[in-house]
């Protein structure tokens, strides 16, 4: 990673937002005041989807007096009301990205994300290809289109510091302890190979509750699964800018 001030970044994923546990999710962003220069939210902020679940999310992230920034994740898409969530996430101050990046100056150093969900696929060995029904192919062409996306918002980012943020996994090794079964619809090594081509410092992810925190990429770049069922904890804060990594 490179050198210079530790940046800290807080990160969670998979909150699930429902009525069963609001209270605890005021709490757990209001203990990050003090502690994180930035949060990162990975994807299933919801549990089903619903405009009102998001808006829980935004009123307990407002709260706080650093950036927050959010991918959507499978679960958000669950009731085909995207637009609606990501209106009610933005209009609390949450940055949400899908193949874009964003900015932000963080003590003194130009951090920039680039953030998409991404899509299934597996990886290599066992993935599925673009060939044969219709739906196959939009399946593939679908992680495709994420990849690329990524790819392309990652270069964009003319800065010190690049964090790529996800919901689906871009590597293997953040699934061990999920059945190898689901691996194709937890990951794709598409996401992996376009994070490698554009160069990052760090990757976040969430999506394999089962899964495991560390990981890395072919290209060296290290991966990190912070669904909260991984971390077992609320979130996870990682140095960037240094020699740490926690």
């Amino acid at each position: 990673m490179s050198e210079g001030p530790c940046v800290r970044v807080a990160a969670a994923g998979d909150i699930h937002v429902g009525e069963h546990n609001t209270d605890d999710v005021a709490r757990a962003f209001a203990g990050l005041n003090g502690l994180a220069d930035l949060v990162l939210v990975a994807g299933d902020l919801t549990t089903h989807g619903e405009p009102e679940q998001g808006a829980v999310v935004g009123q307990a992230a407002s709260e706080l007096d650093v950036p927050v920034v959010a991918v959507l994740g499978n679960h958000d898409y669950h009731c085909d009301r995207v637009d609606d969530v990501t209106k009610v996430l933005e209009d609390a101050g949450i940055q949400v990205l899908e193949g874009t990046g964003v900015v932000l100056d963080c003590l003194g150093v130009r951090l920039g994300i680039a953030g998409a969900k991404g899509f299934g696929g597996g990886f290599v060995g066992a993935c599925a290809a673009d060939f044969g029904e219709r739906e196959m192919k939009d399946f593939v062409a679908t992680t495709r289109r994420a990849a690329l996306a990524l790819g392309a918002a990652l270069g964009e980012l003319d800065t010190e510091l690049r964090v790529a943020l996800l919901h689906y996994s871009p590597v293997r090794d953040t699934l061990h302890g999920e059945k190898p079964e689901i691996y194709p619809f937890l990951g794709s090594y598409l996401l992996a190979e376009a994070i490698d081509a554009a160069g990052a410092d760090l990757v976040v992810h969430g999506h394999a509750h089962h899964g495991r925190e560390k990981g890395v990429t072919p290209g060296g770049i290290h991966v990190r699964n912070v669904a909260q069922p991984v971390l077992r904890r609320s979130y996870a804060v990682y140095c960037l800018g240094d020699s740490r990594d926690g």
